[in-house]
């Protein structure tokens, strides 16, 4: 089953100076989801949907959570996303 999926960057930057924007994936198959909430309120609830979508797509996910909404997320759990998935959403809301 190809999905037809189109990711838009949400830092807003206009010419980054440290990196260039990879290229998104031609599809999720055999892809694995990252699904980090970052520990806003109602964030549990936006990753409960976008997990639920992606299993009636059979695209694998794994979750991930910040242990603050305050900090950046420590280096060890972007490393383990960065190793365990190739894609990651992180939920953001308010």
């Amino acid at each position: 089953m190809t999905m037809q999926v189109k990711l838009r960057d949400p830092t807003a930057e206009s010419a980054s100076v440290r990196r260039s924007r990879l290229a998104p994936p031609p599809s999720l198959d055999g892809r694995t989801v990252a699904l980090m909430d970052i520990g806003k309120s109602r964030g549990g609830e936006f990753i409960d949907r976008l997990e639920g979508h992606f299993r009636k797509a059979g695209v694998a996910t794994k979750r991930y959570a910040k242990p603050t909404n305050t900090k950046v997320a420590p280096t060890a759990l972007m490393q383990q996303i960065a190793a365990e998935a190739q894609i990651a959403v992180i939920a953001l809301s308010d």
